[in-house]
């Protein structure tokens, strides 16, 4: 396959760009709350998961020893 010209490619690349279907800036801030939301919980989950594995682990050392 050739390689097109840069006028070609430029060419190209507008008529891709104008397929694309640009979220609106409602849309956008939605998308970052929630992502800021889904991160918090991720967050809160693996900190409970780290307190009560770390609470595990102590129990564990002290019956041992």
């Amino acid at each position: 396959m050739a390689k097109p010209s840069v006028g070609e490619f430029v060419r190209q690349v507008r008529q891709e760009v104008a397929k694309v279907t640009w979220p609106t800036r409602q849309e956008t801030i939605q998308s970052v709350i929630m992502v800021f939301v889904m991160v918090a919980i991720a967050a809160l989950f693996f900190f409970a998961v780290d307190i009560v594995l770390a609470w595990l682990v102590q129990l564990a050392l002290s019956i041992g020893g």
